[in-house]
């Protein structure tokens, strides 16, 4: 999975300087070990993109809650590594 944070310039301000956003980010790396996390300005605001296993739906409110509670937009969107993707293709016929 693809988890992206964006927060507007203001509030990211607030939660950086307040350390939430950090302890945030450290509990989410501590939970799901991403293999990739990204930090990088989007449209003008800050952001963080996660890639991870996320092995069930059920997971999903562990991984958002935290960023939603400091005002952050999350976006999770699934995706493939090129194993993934040759496996998928493979189980598909093609």
């Amino acid at each position: 999975m693809m988890m992206q944070t964006r927060i507007d310039a203001l509030k990211g301000t607030e939660v950086l300087q307040s350390g939430s956003f950090q302890q945030a980010v450290q509990g989410f790396v501590e939970t799901f070990k991403p293999e990739a996390t990204y930090f990088v300005p989007d449209d003008g605001v800050r952001s963080c993109i996660f890639v991870f296993d996320m092995q069930g739906s059920h997971q999903l409110p562990i991984a958002s809650e935290p960023f939603f509670a400091l005002g952050c937009e999350v976006t999770v969107r699934p995706c493939m590594t090129v194993e993934d993707l040759q496996a998928g293709l493979g189980a598909s016929g093609l």
